[in-house]
């Protein structure tokens, strides 16, 4: 069976992390707004995966105000709200950037590069990959890479495809 449900077992080895803590809390915010689906990406549909709209499908060859109106809000105002309150807080956080998303927000990106924020790669896009092809993944990938240098002035040191396929593992 190809699951690790065993983990460390009974003897967890000791993490000793600073200060003797015993407790580890890692925060991590998605940063995919502008890396949806959308006919002004230059895809097919509207996004469909990710929103508030229950029941939520896509709209092939037109755009939804709906679905665009929740992206841009987190941009244009949670992104803000988060950033206020962890800075204020000195909390360090990881950001998991949508490569197109970082792209369309240099405000935000040098609010992240200024408070010290580690930004992994979530990709070049937001969309799905399960049925993508694995030289289609590969070439996806590797411009998620050159994107986000571009972007951030460096390659990152994490990643995360939310919407993996098979191959994601070992093409990343």
């Amino acid at each position: 069976y190809p699951r690790d449900f065993r983990g460390h077992g009974a003897t967890p080895p000791d993490a000793r992390w600073p200060g003797g803590a015993k407790i580890a809390v890692s925060i991590v915010l998605n940063y995919e707004e502008g890396g949806e689906n959308n006919l002004l990406h230059g895809d097919a549909q509207s996004e469909a995966f990710l929103s508030d709209i229950a029941g939520a499908a896509p709209w092939p060859g037109m755009r939804h105000w709906n679905m665009e109106s929740i992206y841009d809000y987190g941009a244009r105002a949670g992104f803000w709200r988060l950033h206020r309150l962890f800075t204020g807080a000195d909390i360090p956080v990881t950001i998991y950037g949508v490569a197109t998303a970082l792209a369309r927000s240099p405000e935000q990106v040098a609010a992240m590069k200024d408070a010290g924020w580690e930004i992994a790669s979530h990709g070049l896009q937001w969309v799905e990959h399960k049925d993508m092809d694995p030289e289609t993944e590969r070439a996806a990938i590797a411009e998620a890479i050159r994107l986000r240098m571009l972007v951030t002035g460096e390659r990152p040191r994490g990643w995360y495809t939310g919407r993996c396929s098979v191959n994601t593992v070992d093409l990343v």
